[in-house]
């Protein structure tokens, strides 16, 4: 009776079922998956609709912390319309790319070219470049001209030809031309409204856009640009990746000024961090007074003249101390040592080749004995101009190796999933009222 029982007793435990076991955890964090959803809608948007639309799903991944982002990324395919969005967020924090952002290997007019070089470097036949070489935009233009041949002649390997073209007189026309005439491959616009006017349409060459607007590089062209924008979010990352989570940001009332401290703003508060934005005004130093709670860093996106009144202040209001970054603007309208000394200790993006030598470029100070545009405040976009001519031989090599750098005058640069060069600056200090170099780990 006593194994009858127990036969009937474990019978019955068999005939309960078992918990079911518990779902398994989302693919992804929920941020990612809002962005996920935002982003499929991406492509069909137009005009202010997109615009805000990207803003949202760069918020949203904003949020995420960098090895979140990076595991929500390897799970996306590279065709996923987020992977071109989390991709360009993993190339500004300096973070590797899980793979290639989906690209065509004839892109950039790359099909009837040689083989490349075992560094990358696989130049098109034919270069037309475009830009403004009349009017009142011609001085900036002889600059960016300048540079890119100087980078030019400065390769002793196969160079494709050159033929320049003014847009002046109307960009589509000039790129009418240059297609007519054989170029497989173009540089420029130098315009934003250029830009726009390029690739609001199908452009009839691949090309390499020297701005960049609201319309983004149709598929197998790039944009390559020094916009305020870029440097505002390189300045936020500098904070970010060192701690700062309450940021003083005094900014000037210029365009480039506001644009330089918009972009700041946006990605620090995207971050998690705290900013308190006050006008440099008369009323400075009031406002800095009553401020609470108490920053842990200052930026300031002023000119030397602004940041050199600004200072002092500072210290008045026991911030001297903070750590204290500024825009490149600051070295306009320096140039003095004794004077510029009450700016040490600030910390500033910079170019690469403004101080200091870079492989495979001839120095400032070199290209400056052979043309003006190599010294003074044309000298940024002579660098720039520089990177253009090394961006025409490696473009192909940024876009199809996930990972790629190409160390130029202006920084380093890479290729995002939307055809725009990223660039990671270099880092200067004021030290003994003149502008270092710091190391490449810094600042």
């Amino acid at each position: 009776m006593r194994s009858f029982l127990l036969v009937l007793l474990l019978a019955l435990a068999g005939c309960v079922s078992a918990p079911p076991p518990p779902p398994p955890p989302p693919p992804y964090a929920e941020a990612t998956m809002q962005a996920q959803a935002l982003a499929a809608q991406h492509a069909h948007l137009r005009g202010t609709e997109r615009r805000a639309n990207g803003e949202a799903i760069e918020r949203l991944l904003a949020g995420l912390d960098d090895a979140t982002l990076a595991r929500d990324a390897a799970r996306l395919p590279a065709d996923d319309p987020l992977y071109a969005f989390a991709g360009r967020a993993l190339l500004r924090r300096g973070l590797a790319l899980p793979h290639p952002f989906a690209r065509r290997e004839a892109d950039f007019g790359s099909a009837q070219r040689p083989p490349a070089a075992a560094d990358g470097y696989r130049p098109p036949l034919q270069v037309a470049v475009l830009l403004p070489l009349s009017g009142p935009q011609a001085p900036a233009a002889a600059a960016v001209r300048d540079g890119y041949l100087s980078g030019y002649y400065g390769e002793t390997r196969r160079r494709p030809r050159l033929r320049f073209y003014d847009t002046t007189p109307g960009v589509a026309t000039a790129l009418a031309r240059a297609s007519a005439d054989g170029n497989d491959f173009a540089v420029g616009p130098l315009l934003r409204e250029d830009v726009d006017a390029v690739f609001a349409d199908d452009p009839p060459l691949p090309l390499l856009a020297l701005n960049r607007g609201e319309h983004s590089p149709t598929p197998g062209s790039a944009a390559f640009s020094l916009s305020p924008e870029d440097e505002g979010i390189s300045l936020a990352l500098a904070l970010i990746e060192r701690g700062r989570r309450h940021v003083l940001l005094i900014a000037g009332s210029e365009d480039a000024q506001r644009r330089t401290a918009h972009a700041a703003e946006t990605l620090l508060r995207q971050r998690g961090a705290q900013v308190t934005r006050l006008p440099a005004s008369p009323t400075l130093a009031s406002a800095l007074a009553a401020l609470t709670p108490a920053p842990d860093a200052v930026l300031l996106v002023l000119k030397g003249a602004q940041a050199r009144s600004v200072v002092p202040q500072l210290a008045l209001a026991n911030l001297g101390t903070l750590p204290r970054y500024a825009s490149s603007q600051i070295t306009q309208g320096t140039g003095k040592p004794s004077e510029d000394m009450a700016l040490d200790g600030t910390l500033f993006p910079t170019e690469p080749w403004l101080v200091e030598p870079v492989a495979g470029l001839p120095s400032q100070a070199a290209a400056a004995t052979q043309v003006a545009t190599a010294k003074g405040p044309a000298a940024r976009l002579f660098a720039f101009g520089l990177d253009a001519w090394r961006l025409t031989g490696y473009l192909q090599h940024l876009a199809l190796q996930p990972n790629a750098t190409l160390q130029g005058a202006t920084g380093h640069l890479q290729l995002d999933g939307f055809g725009n060069v990223l660039r990671r600056p270099a880092w200067s200090q004021f030290r003994g009222g003149r502008p270092l170099p710091l190391p490449d780990d810094a600042p």
